[in-house]
């Protein structure tokens, strides 16, 4: 799979890696940006009932999130809630020379990932989970995934 920046990263399957003492975790392979100087967005997504996660954008995906966004009508009171949440529960990371992300230390602690974290392909997108908390998200899933799959025929 090439990861030229004209073509789109797929983010799928699930890996299971180490975090060491400072927070850095090693990104797949086949997951990592072209260059070096792409960013990736880590938002703490608090959106599952396991508990948070960290979700990562792309610089895409990113972009059409604030797109979505600031789409939405200024008289909204969700507009400015909304952005007010990515823009304070996000970061931009880069990936180092070996393939890493380092991971803020509040973000961290909020998602629950110290020394191993899960890291799920969403297709588009990834997610960066404690462990435990992924095997409760991942049995959640189980149960909404006969719907979930109808949709697709």
């Amino acid at each position: 799979m090439s990861t030229d920046s004209s073509e789109p990263i797929i983010y799928n399957s699930i890996y299971r890696h180490g975090v060491d003492e400072k927070r850095r975790l090693q990104i797949p392979a086949m997951w990592r940006p072209s260059s070096s100087a792409i960013e990736l967005t880590l938002i703490l997504w608090p959106k599952h009932s396991a508990g948070a996660c960290l979700r990562v954008l792309p610089p895409k995906e990113m972009a059409e999130l604030m797109r979505d966004i600031d789409a939405l009508p200024n008289n909204d009171p969700n507009k400015g809630v909304l952005k007010r949440f990515i823009g304070g529960q996000s970061v931009q990371v880069t990936v180092d020379k070996v393939g890493r992300i380092c991971i803020p230390e509040e973000m961290a602690a909020a998602a629950a990932v110290k020394d191993e974290a899960v890291l799920v392909g969403l297709l588009d997108r990834f997610e960066i989970w404690n462990p435990k908390r992924y095997d409760a998200a991942r049995a959640a899933d189980a149960v909404l995934s006969p719907q979930a799959l109808n949709m697709m025929e």
